[in-house]
């Protein structure tokens, strides 16, 4: 399997709804950094989670109701997300969007 590099994954979130950003293939391990963009005029609530679905479990979320001001960036790097997992990012607001970019690497 060839290395990915690059963007993974965007979205333009829906407020309060889950939303998959990016699932890391079989036989493969991902290094990555998730953006969180708030292009709105006032602040938004973000979560992450790099859980094993589209659903994360209390004990998955890497953010949590992080405020997030008006026309703000919220970056988290170097995230190691291994097969199968999901990296999954909601919002208590809309105007905002996510961008997940890194490198996949097979599992030899």
């Amino acid at each position: 399997m060839p290395t990915l590099q690059g963007r993974l994954g965007t979205a333009d979130l829906s407020a309060a709804t889950n939303t998959t950003l990016y699932t890391c293939p079989a036989s493969t391990f991902t290094v990555c950094t998730v953006n969180v963009v708030n292009r709105g005029a006032t602040a938004a609530n973000i979560r992450i989670a790099i859980c094993d679905t589209s659903t994360p479990g209390d004990d998955e979320y890497i953010e949590y109701d992080v405020s997030l001001a008006a026309k703000g960036v919220l970056e988290r790097t170097g995230l190691v997300v291994d097969a199968g997992k999901l990296v999954v990012v909601r919002s208590s607001a809309v105007s905002v969007n996510a961008v997940v970019y890194g490198i996949e690497t097979p599992i030899a």
